[in-house]
């Protein structure tokens, strides 16, 4: 019997505080490296202290992998999904040393960000990169990974977020429902960063189709969570200002979908339904938010296609092409 080519599938996450306490050890962990004000850290350790200390990201991405565990064996692949984080508990390391002592020797890399960038692509490789190697350090048997190919063209992807925008514009007052714009969201990045990565492509590509899906001939696409010193460019406009531009040229109503993130994690649940909705209040424009995909059975099935044709690649057993541990 020919062994399959796969042990598990490796999901992995920004991560999250579970907790008050967790707060500033995570920020520090997200930070390392970089020069950030004591201001700015104690200004987002506010934001994730409003709910609690408690990011919804890692609970949701728990359900994510175990959805698509769910959908997997539907198809027949019988692969445990195991998550691992870049910033908190489950930490990657920590995943990859279980999966080691488990036999697991071959997965497949699933990346939570739709859209590749640096920070939501080749990062998170580089921390799956050093988690190899810390486990083979520590004398563990090396786990190889092969990740899956772009999805944020998925018609599952799209349909997730298409359905999430029409019940989002369904909740808007009847006399402003018409005249409504779709204004997509996604983090911004600095400039220099996106003329090396698909990003902006990738963006515009999903929403286009997630606007088609749900209805929309006017949409936009603006950014959120913008950090680094004020003086660096970043991608614009930010979410904010472009409201108080268009509401000043007349736009009635607007529904906002999260096109750049997977779980309604803090960003999301800050930026958008605190800031931009009090913004919104205040200059008397009538705004919906539309959820993340979560765990939309579509964005399931989207990552379950994805991970499919890695799995049907190499089903006939040929030699996987794996770099080594040390190599992204």
């Amino acid at each position: 019997m020919r062994k399959p080519p796969f042990d598990a599938v490796l999901l992995v996450a920004f991560g999250g505080p579970q907790g008050p306490d967790d707060i500033r050890p995570f920020l520090a962990n997200v930070l390392r490296g970089r020069r950030v004000s004591a201001e700015r850290i104690e200004e987002v350790a506010h934001h994730y202290e409003m709910f609690g200390g408690v990011s919804p990201l890692t609970e949701l991405t728990l359900g994510q992998a175990r959805a698509l565990e769910l959908r997997l064996r539907e198809h027949e692949v019988a692969l445990p999904v195991l998550v691992g984080m870049r910033n908190w508990h489950p930490y990657l390391t920590d995943t990859l040393t279980d999966m080691s002592r488990h036999g697991v020797r071959r997965a497949i890399g699933v990346l939570a960000a739709a859209q590749r960038s640096y920070s939501g692509c080749l990062q998170y490789k580089e921390n799956v990169r050093d988690a190899q190697q810390a486990i083979t350090q520590a004398g563990h048997a090396p786990v190889d990974v092969v990740y899956v190919a772009d999805w944020h063209e998925d018609p599952g992807f799209v349909a997730a977020n298409a359905e999430h925008v029409r019940r989002a514009l369904e909740t808007l007052p009847d006399d402003v429902r018409p005249g409504a714009r779709l204004v997509f969201t996604a983090h911004s990045i600095p400039i220099p960063m996106a003329a090396q990565y698909p990003y902006e492509a990738n963006l515009r590509a999903s929403a286009a189709l997630v606007a088609r899906a749900a209805g929309f001939d006017d949409w936009a696409l603006v950014y959120q969570s913008r950090s680094g010193r004020p003086e660096d460019p970043w991608l614009e406009p930010d979410v904010c200002e472009y409201l108080r531009v268009q509401h000043e040229k007349g736009l009635q109503a607007v529904v906002l979908c999260p096109i750049g993130f997977l779980c309604d994690h803090i960003e999301v649940l800050f930026d958008l339904d605190v800031e931009a909705a009090a913004f919104c209040r205040e200059i008397g424009l009538p705004m919906a938010r539309a959820s993340t995909v979560n765990v939309h059975p579509r964005f399931i099935d989207a990552l379950s296609n994805a991970v499919l044709a890695v799995w049907r690649r190499y089903e006939s057993g040929l030699p996987l092409p794996v770099a080594p541990a040390g190599r992204v």
